[in-house]
């Protein structure tokens, strides 16, 4: 099977290099990896044009920047493989566990699967208090109203067979797409399965860019798209 690699990209020249190189290099066989560059102002995008031109099967650049939900829909839609995994272009997931991630689907068993940072034993870089009780609480909000059990809603790591992610309309432009996604992969009841993975946190030093604005969206957004609609 072929596994489409979107990796939503902005303001990333320090690590997008390495994550092309493990994307690469990592397990689940033919790969097609497509980078949206979200209009970076750091010289992301020309190192993508250039150097890494080579190790990119799609690149598509963003005029303007709109966000990562943007990003993804025009990453989504872009994808030709039979399986879609999203990748962020810091260094904070591993792709090394594509093979762990995938094999729900190849077993025929899932339909999306999600790499929860709070299962298993895999090694979880000990960052702040305040962004892990948020992540819980936001994860419990969205159980409760789409009537799954997950233990890390926000999670990066989304796997979706193809047909499945490409039918569903992406309305979110920034980081409100976790809830969306959830509420409306909910809805058409897929079958959803968890595993562990690690996590290799940044702080907001190294280059992280979600702040509490984002998780005042993402409660209006589980709110949105499991009540409203």
């Amino acid at each position: 099977m072929k596994l489409s690699v979107v990796i939503p990209c902005y303001n990333e020249k320090s690590t997008i290099a390495d994550v092309i190189a493990a994307v690469r290099n990592a397990p689940g066989g033919d790969k097609e990896i497509i980078v949206v560059d979200d209009c970076s102002t750091d010289g992301t995008g020309e190192l993508l044009r250039t150097a890494l031109a080579a190790s990119v099967d799609r690149l598509i650049h963003h005029p303007v920047n709109r966000g990562k939900g943007a990003a993804l829909r025009t990453g989504i839609a872009a994808a030709t493989g039979d399986i879609v995994i999203i990748q962020d272009a810091d260094l904070e997931y591993d792709p090394r566990q594509y093979g762990t991630l995938i094999a729900p689907i190849l077993q025929d068993k899932a339909d999306v699967v999600y790499g929860s940072r709070f299962m298993g034993s895999e090694p979880h870089r000990v960052l702040y208090f305040w962004h892990r009780l948020g992540n819980g609480l936001l994860t419990l909000l969205s159980n409760m109203l789409t009537n799954l059990n997950l233990t890390d809603m926000e999670t990066c790591y989304k796997v979706f067979r193809r047909e499945i992610i490409q039918s569903i309309t992406i309305e979110e432009d920034r980081f409100g797409f976790e809830p969306e996604i959830t509420a409306k992969i909910a809805r058409r009841r897929c079958r959803i399965y968890e595993v562990g993975i690690s996590y290799y946190g940044r702080t907001y030093e190294e280059g992280k860019k979600i702040g509490w604005r984002d998780g005042v969206r993402a409660i209006y957004c589980i709110l949105k798209y499991n009540l409203a609609r």
